[in-house]
């Protein structure tokens, strides 16, 4: 199929679009495995938030309080009977992925402070559209459902509609565009009507006046 008959005439494959890597595997069940054992952990992570009660505050500071209880008593009875301690590695954070993060981070604050100026100063009217359409929906499917659910249903979705897409990628592309055409003519005839109709009646209301 040319790359005129392909969704935003594309020329690359839905795989190398999503990078081409081990994420790109994942999310097109390249890795099966792997792709399961996400949705299964996630699954099960999301039941136990939903029917125990636990958020995700409480239950990583009861996990964390039970790791360390077990490091601690395994070191100090490893010390009392001669035995090795915990085989922990060496937690250290380099100064060189300390400035790699610092650069990552003031880069994309920089980008995002930019962009709020633009928006706040009104030079750019279609971002600041896109910007209130995206809040818009933000704020509308947080009113329907949790934080919670809402990230293991987007999870969810991101595991299953590319594959998807994937395997039936030429039906897609060819139904989605002949639907775009057919929309886009719909416009055009409704508008040239449309501005029709008003020029006719901007005619008429100026030979009145």
């Amino acid at each position: 199929m040319a790359s005129s008959d392909r969704l935003f005439n594309r020329q690359r494959t839905i795989h190398d679009v999503l990078g081409g890597g081990l994420v790109a595997d994942v999310i097109l069940w390249r890795r099966k495995n792997l792709t399961v054992g996400i949705l299964l952990v996630t699954l099960a992570v999301w039941l136990v938030f939903e029917r125990s009660g636990y958020t995700l505050l409480s239950l990583v500071s009861s996990v964390l309080l039970l790791l360390f209880a077990i490091l601690f008593l395994w070191a100090k009875s490893a010390a009392i009977l001669n035995r090795p301690a915990p085989p922990l590695p060496e937690l250290h954070l380099s100064e060189e992925m300390a400035n790699e993060v610092t650069v990552f981070v003031r880069t994309h604050v920089n980008d995002l402070l930019s962009a709020s100026q633009d928006i706040a100063l009104g030079r750019n009217s279609k971002l600041f559209f896109k910007v209130a359409l995206c809040l818009w929906l933000i704020s509308f499917v947080g009113g329907l459902t949790d934080f919670l659910t809402l990230g293991y249903t987007s999870l969810v979705i991101v595991l299953t509609l590319p594959a998807i897409y994937e395997r039936y990628e030429d039906h897609v592309d060819k139904y989605t565009i002949m639907g775009y055409r057919k929309l886009k003519q719909l416009y055009v005839k409704f508008n040239e009507q449309f501005f029709n109709r008003a020029h006719k009646w901007i005619l008429e209301t100026k030979k009145l006046s």
